[in-house]
């Protein structure tokens, strides 16, 4: 496919739309919507043929480097409108105004009759949206700079509520905002993974229909997680969320104790996704968060995650285990998964992490359902399980096998 940059805009437009219809089912509506909005026009900075690539434009940056602000790769746009399901007439709120492109798709699929409402923290953000949705025809769309997590009483109740950057919590003003039999698409994050959900509200919880891996820009203000290294190097780094109880002191030195392996018959090739572990063991162990190792802690046998930058553990008192694989010698061109336990308990931590392998090797493609309600009110006796407590929330998930 070539990406020119003399390439027409509207060609690159429908390039980008095909590439997303060959991975992915569209309703017609969504489908319609992502070919009429012009992309490019919400970031201006960058080549016309970057507007429309399956990557993610970063837009706004913090003084540090880190990442504010950015337009979101298309799949995942339309993936998450798809699962938004909006309708001509619908009163939306959007959590996060980016460049202001998701606002016109949204603007796009109620019409005339609808409104739709986008806010976000950073008053650069908004101005930026603010510009560009004026100079594509959308001056309609209200833009508010206010922290999403307060939504947007006055113009309330919405139809639908979605969220373009990465939650942590689900706080109380988004139900009470949302209208009952209401949708909600949230990139959310626990156990150190984050999955787009749509949930509806019913009369008591929020319930889930669809699970997607995604990453966003944390959303500010919902610190969650606590993060500490493990070595006397900092090379090592655990990340856990505020309700779980992990002893980094006893954890301290513990890879340098005997390494045990534990090996699945799971096999994968380079290109075959086996986040669905990850799932798997933050529905059935509270003991799950995520793992980091520098390339220094790799290259030296210290710590082999599956990935480096994100992979699945298990902590418990002074023993460690993590997700690890290694080159198939039976499958040319495959690689084995498996897990490294340290510590007293370390072989049986990796035994429940290759336990879930194995679940997940029954089937691939299986995504929990979840359920939440708020917290302070009397637990649900139906939902049973697992509880992933949060401020604001707690987060159910099951499987059906």
């Amino acid at each position: 496919m070539s990406t020119a940059t003399d390439t027409p805009a509207e060609v690159l437009r429908a390039r980008m739309v095909e590439r997303i219809l060959a991975g992915q089912q569209l309703t017609p509506t969504v489908e319609t919507a992502m070919r009429h909005v012009e992309r490019h026009r919400y970031v201006p900075d960058v080549p016309v043929a970057d507007a429309y690539d399956e990557k993610a434009v970063i837009t706004h940056t913090f003084p540090d480097g880190t990442h504010l602000s950015c337009a979101s790769v298309p799949s995942l746009v339309a993936a998450m409108l798809d699962a938004l399901q909006a309708q001509p007439g619908h009163n939306i709120l959007e959590i996060g105004a980016g460049t202001g492109y998701n606002a016109a798709l949204l603007a796009t699929l109620t019409g005339s009759s609808g409104q739709v409402v986008t806010l976000d923290i950073n008053s650069d953000v908004t101005a930026a949206a603010r510009r560009h949705l004026d100079d594509t025809g959308y001056s309609h769309v209200r833009v508010i700079t206010r922290d999403g997590a307060d939504g947007a009483t006055e113009h309330g109740p919405y139809d639908r509520i979605i969220v373009t950057v990465g939650a942590w919590d689900i706080p109380h003003t988004w139900w009470d905002q949302l209208t009952p039999g209401g949708r909600l698409v949230v990139p959310l994050r626990w156990r150190g993974t984050t999955r787009a959900v749509a949930f509806t509200k019913t009369t008591d919880r929020w319930e889930s229909d669809w699970v997607y891996l995604c990453g966003f820009v944390p959303m500010l203000g919902q610190p969650g997680e606590h993060a500490s290294t493990i070595d006397p190097d900092g090379l090592v780094t655990l990340y856990y969320d505020l309700d779980q109880d992990v002893d980094t002191k006893a954890l301290q030195g513990v890879l340098d104790q005997e390494k045990i392996e534990v090996w699945s018959d799971a096999t994968v090739a380079g290109d075959e996704p086996f986040d669905g572990i990850w799932l798997r063991l933050s529905a059935t162990d509270h003991r799950t968060l995520r793992i980091q190792a520098d390339q220094k802690a790799i290259a030296s046998g210290l710590c082999t995650p599956a990935i480096p930058t994100r992979t699945p553990a298990l902590a418990d008192g002074s023993s460690l285990a993590y997700q690890t694989i290694r080159r198939s010698t039976d499958e040319p061109g495959r690689w084995q998964i498996g897990a490294t336990g340290h510590g007293p308990h370390g072989a049986q931590l990796a035994a429940r992490i290759v336990e879930q392998v194995t679940a997940w090797d029954r089937d691939r493609t299986a995504v929990p359902a979840l359920a939440a309600y708020a917290t302070g009110r009397a637990p649900l006796a139906d939902l049973t399980g697992n509880a992933i407590e949060k401020p604001e929330t707690r987060l159910f998930l099951t499987y059906d096998t």
